[in-house]
Order: structure tokens, then sequence, then C-alpha cells
């Protein structure tokens, strides 16, 4: 589906602010259609150098939260000749408000329609129309003073004045028509309010009777709505009352000719998203915790299985403590990441950078060996990371420990492995290459030759439902071995 900007691109010449404002009001216009009760359009001139037609396409369309919708059809990209929208051509032309009424398949009744036109810059750039279904029976007080709020609105989109440069002033997270609205008059004295906004009001501590007096008079501090009286411009104030009570103002002026005549201000009571973000909250630091405490306590196993390596007189006994050792911190690598940003996933690629410094800093080798690192796994599954962090820790190890002992210590040799990761599919790839020695001509991972590559095999093979492959490169390809991990990133049994 093409975007507004693609649109206007394709059949106008306006410039780039032009269209910015335009952008702006689409991602402001719910307002006006909800507090309308109408399906919204935005009509602009279309200029084609290849064709003189006169026609208008549709460059949004909005349909009101509160009532169903007037057109079933998506006319978003629609050209419309002038003669098809005469009322839409009008108001375009004249410059001036235009109402009417227009036929809609499906309708056997005429549909009152407003035509405004858009200003920007002084020139009228497009025009919004409303299309409005009947009310349910006479309209109420509230219908009323919706009614009054959007016609107000209106002369400003008119005159240019909507929407703010500052800020949108409806989008995901705002407050909405049916949370509640208080209207002031131009001195800050409240005209009137929805019952929801008196509830919220409530919620504050405001109980006294609320018309012809200011929020500041009854004992409230509404920095938002002030700022937008003195400032003309839309503020947003989040009051808390204890930790219980939260309510979201959402100011918005109305002017007239750049005078501010009104604020029109947005009330939702967030008290209840609030203690639900300070539960969630609460159990991530608890999680968060878990994961420190896990981190500390391998750290602790780790440092006694070092401790102990530096007592033994047996070599053998020494390499296997440290081989130990590692896997352990191999281990706490991943809780140590899950202790920062708990959840069920985990980014993969902040392990495979301590996983690499780890490797640097215990494996034993006789030459320099530098491990490079291409492509990333992004976040993964907890339960698929850890044992995949102890496997490609081994495996790198192997690599730098064991590929290059056919050469002295005296020889210059300058080892590289590299691991290279990918998501193939629904698979997780890591596929390692050194320009060592290789692999010997009876290898097999049936048969490994050591305990790291037992446990690469059972990690890979029992525990993640992989595969794993070792061969060796053939010397015109430079050598050396290679390895490749395949695991399934969806959920294991």
């Amino acid at each position: 589906m093409a975007t507004l900007f693609e649109l206007a691109g394709l059949h106008t010449t306006l410039p780039e602010a032009t269209v910015d404002h335009l952008l702006r009001l689409t991602a402001s216009w719910s307002l006006l259609s909800d507090l309308s009760f109408s399906d919204m359009l935005i009509f602009t001139k279309v200029i084609d150098p290849k064709s003189s037609a006169d026609e208008y396409v549709v460059l949004g369309q909005m349909r009101p939260n509160n009532r169903s919708t007037l057109i079933g059809d998506d006319l978003l990209g629609r050209k419309r000749a002038a003669g098809d929208v005469p009322l839409v051509k009008l108001a375009f032309e004249s410059g001036t408000r235009v109402v009417g009424e227009v036929s809609l398949d499906g309708f056997d009744d005429q549909i009152p329609v407003w035509c405004i036109p858009v200003r920007h810059g002084g020139q009228v750039v497009g025009v919004l129309q409303r299309l409005q279904g009947p009310l349910r029976g006479p309209a109420s007080l509230y219908e009323q003073a919706y009614l009054s709020i959007f016609e107000r609105l209106c002369d400003m989109v008119a005159d240019g004045a909507f929407p703010f440069r500052e800020e949108d002033v409806a989008g995901a997270g705002m407050p909405r028509i049916g949370d509640g609205i208080i209207l002031v008059d131009g001195e800050g004295r409240l005209e009137f309010a929805t019952p929801n906004a008196t509830n919220a009001l409530h919620r504050l501590g405001v109980y006294a009777s609320v018309e012809g007096r200011t929020l500041r008079e009854l004992g409230l501090k509404a920095k938002a709505l002030e700022r937008s009286l003195e400032h003309a411009i839309p503020a947003l104030e989040e009051i808390d009352r204890g930790h219980d009570i939260a309510i979201v103002l959402h100011s918005i002026p109305l002017l007239d000719h750049g005078t501010v005549t009104g604020v029109m201000t947005l009330v939702r009571d967030v008290s209840d998203l609030r203690q639900l973000n300070r539960v969630v909250l609460n159990k991530e630091a608890a999680v968060r915790e878990v994961h420190h405490r896990v981190k500390n306590n391998l750290q602790t196993i780790s440092s006694l299985l070092r401790l102990q390596a530096r007592r033994t007189e047996s070599d053998e006994t020494r390499v296997a403590l440290h081989e130990a050792e590692r896997r352990v911190r191999s281990i706490a690598v991943v809780h140590e990441v899950l202790s920062r940003e708990p959840g069920e996933e985990v980014v993969f690629d902040e392990i495979v950078r301590s996983i690499v410094l780890l490797v640097e800093d215990t494996a034993l080798a006789f030459h320099p060996v530098e491990i490079v690192v291409n492509g990333e796994l992004g976040t993964l599954p907890t339960d698929l990371a850890t044992p995949l962090a102890v496997a490609l820790a081994e495996l790198l190890t192997n690599a730098v420990e064991h590929a290059f002992t056919e050469f002295g210590p005296n020889e210059d040799v300058s080892g590289i492995v590299t691991l290279h990761l990918f998501i193939d599919g629904a698979n997780a790839v890591a596929e390692i290459r050194d320009n060592g020695r290789g692999l010997g001509a009876d290898f097999t991972l049936d048969v490994p030759t050591s305990l790291g590559l037992s446990i690469v095999r059972d990690l890979v093979r029992a525990q993640l439902h992989g595969s794993i492959e070792m061969t060796s490169v053939p010397q015109d390809q430079g050598g050396g071995t290679f390895v490749r991990v395949t695991v399934p990133t969806t959920e294991r049994d």
C-alpha cells in the first residue's frame, strides 16, 4: 500500500514541507474523526504534466473509533474527476469551508459532508472531507460539545494552525476522546468535563463543582494546560497522587487567528497501567537478580576450580580443571547477559563477543591466533543460547589450541580462526574455519578424540536437536578445518 509521501510524489508537485504538514495532519486526525463521529478523507489536486484532466487524488483516509464507518472500501490513492467531487473542487478553489451532501453506495439518503480547505504557507494544499452518518437521536450535550470543538479545529486547519508544528496531538499511547475531555475557555475556566474526566479529577482529590473555575482554584496544578494557554502549543503531563494514582493530561490549544480561545484537555486514568508496569518491573528485577546470583555462583565455582588447578601437581589434572573452569565460565557468560536483560530471549551476539574474549584469554597456544567474527544470530531463546555458547567456546578453543600444533614454538606462524554466524530459515548456523593442519585421515565425530568434542557432539545432537559436521579443507583451498553447526531456533521438546 502506497504511503501519503509516495502518493504525493506520484500525483503532485507539492514541496517537501507541505507534504510533511499533511503527514502531521494524518498523524493527528483521529482526533478530528472521533470528535465529529465521521469518516475523513484528504484530497489534493493532481498535477500531471502529461495530462490536462482536472482530477483530485485521495492522500489519506481515517475511520472513527466511536461509530461505524460509512466507507468500507480503501480509497487511498483513488483519483476522482473534478466533476465527481464538486464540493472538494469548490473548497480547494475558494479556500472556504463548503457544506453539502453526497451520495454513497449502500445508503438511500444523502450523507452530510463538510469540505475544509487545508492551508500551509498561506496556500490551499488540500481538502479535508468529513462524511458524517446520522446520530442516534438528538445530539446529547456531550455530542454537541464534541462537534463544537471539531468545528473550532476545522477553522484552525483552514487557517494553517492545525496540525501543530511542535508535536502530534494523537497517536499510540496518547489519551483518546473516549478517555475523557476537559474544555476550558481562554482564561482557563472549565466549561465542561465528560464523566470519565470528572472521575479522573475525583481520583486526584477534586470533588467540588468545576464549572466556571480554574483547576488551580480547585487545588490542582495542571502545568500542561497552563502551558497550552500561555504558549499556544500542545503539552503533555502526568500527575501522580502517591503510588496508586496516575492521570495523564494532554492539552491542545484552540486558536482563533493565532489567539488562544480555549484548551481541550484529553484526560486518561493510567493508574492500573502504571501499577501493572510496576508489577512487571518488579518481576523483571527478581528475574534479573536470579540470573545475577547464578552468575556469581558460577564464578565462585570457576574460582574454586582455578584454585584447585594451581595446587595440583599433575599436569593432566591441571589441564582438565582448566577446561572445566572454562566451560563453567561459558555458562556464566549467558547468565551475565540475562542479568542485564531478563526474558525468554537473549541477544546472542553479546554472548559471542564475551565467548571470543574468554577463549582468547584462556586458550593455550604456541602461536598468535586471531579470531574473526562475521555475521550475527540476533536474539535466540535462552534454552538454546546456553548450550550453543558452550559448544562454540569448545570449538573455538579446540581450533586455537590444536589447529597449529604441527608447527614448532619457534616457527613464525600466524593463525586465523573465522566464526561465521547466520540464520538460515528456521535454523541458526555457526561455521568455524581455521588455516591450521586439518584433521587426521581417520578422524570421525562418532569416535571423538577429546572430551571437548564429545561434549560438543552431545550438546548439538542430543540437547539442541541439531547437526554438526567437521571436515578437512583441501590444501588447494587454503587447508585447515571446517566445522558447521546447525540448530533449529524453534521450540524444542
